[in-house]
């Protein structure tokens, strides 16, 4: 049977930082940071609310739109890098917040590629008849992990929550092609070293606009698709240049691109199912749609999926 995505939810912080904001914090500027990465603001949790209340918030909306119990779920996938504590996982803390007490539990690490990975794990799932519904919360508190003294990283990440539930739909809708893929020779290039995430921009900049590319072209031809077919790419919201690079590649119009990394910023594993709801909410995605889902990360890692949208 086919997956798909049969609810949707995302939870993001009140506290919005701009770019003048981190003006009065490092040596930078707004017009630095927006020229560079498209960034114009991006959310910050309070002290007080963890990565696992953030997972709860975007997958009780989900739950619920998708008009299922939370003792429906079968599995429980939680993307991330920072979670609460090393354990017990994310996902176990929200088994327990949920009341989904027959879904099994486990966190994928997989960086800003992690959402992928978890859509697609998912999908073999529902696939084979193991499971029935799946939740797939990515989820970061990247302001935690954030040397703010940095000028290079503290412009670039933020907080928030995306979720959605998976489960079986109609012939031809779902997940029609699927790519993942690690190179851990480039680890040394994003990497969280000691309290703090570290980053060589110019490398992970040039692997990620080759990937992006490349996984989207592939994914397309795996499902038998053209480009023509596209009706929306929904990139990795790392960095306005990078994700430009990928709708070339795919010959897109601007205007089939989802862009939210200017109010959210980069937010790893939380950025494609925060993009996703903010088409549907704006009312962009309709029954039949063709999505194109590429997410690259540290790993360094890369995910991509082709999806009918649809029940």
């Amino acid at each position: 049977m086919n997956a798909g995505v049969i609810g949707i939810g995302r939870y993001l912080p009140e506290k919005i930082l701009t770019n003048f904001d981190l003006e009065k914090m490092v040596d930078t500027s707004d017009e630095w940071i927006r020229t560079r990465t498209g960034i114009q603001e991006r959310r910050i949790a309070a002290d007080d609310v963890n990565t696992s209340d953030m997972a709860y918030e975007a997958a009780k909306k989900a739950i619920d739109n998708a008009g299922i119990s939370p003792e429906e779920i079968d599995l429980i996938l939680v993307a991330t890098v920072t979670p609460d504590r090393p354990f017990p996982s994310v996902s176990c803390m929200l088994q327990e917040k949920l009341g989904a007490k027959k879904a099994a539990a486990m966190d994928l690490s997989a960086a800003c590629a992690g959402f992928m990975y978890g859509m697609i794990t998912a999908g073999q799932f529902i696939k084979t008849g193991s499971y029935k519904h799946v939740l797939i919360v990515g989820v970061e508190k990247l302001s935690k992990i954030t040397n703010w003294n940095d000028r290079n990283t503290a412009v670039l990440f933020g907080d928030g929550a995306g979720a959605v539930i998976m489960g079986p739909v109609a012939d031809e809708k779902g997940i029609l092609s699927f790519e993942l893929g690690a190179d851990g020779s480039g680890g040394k290039y994003l990497f969280q070293d000691g309290l703090y995430l570290s980053m060589n921009g110019r490398e992970v900049f040039k692997f990620a606009v080759r990937q992006m590319g490349e996984s989207s072209v592939n994914v397309l031809e795996k499902a038998g698709l053209t480009k023509e077919d596209v009706d929306l790419l929904i990139p990795h919201q790392a960095n306005i240049r990078i994700m430009e690079a990928a709708r070339e590649r795919l010959e897109l119009p601007p205007e089939k691109m989802s862009s939210t990394v200017h109010k959210f910023g980069n937010t790893s594993a939380a950025s494609i199912p925060l993009a996703l709801v903010d088409e549907l909410e704006a009312g962009k995605v309709k029954d039949g749609d063709v999505l194109v889902m590429v997410g690259f990360g540290g790993g360094l890692t890369w995910g991509a999926i082709a999806l009918r949208w649809g029940r």
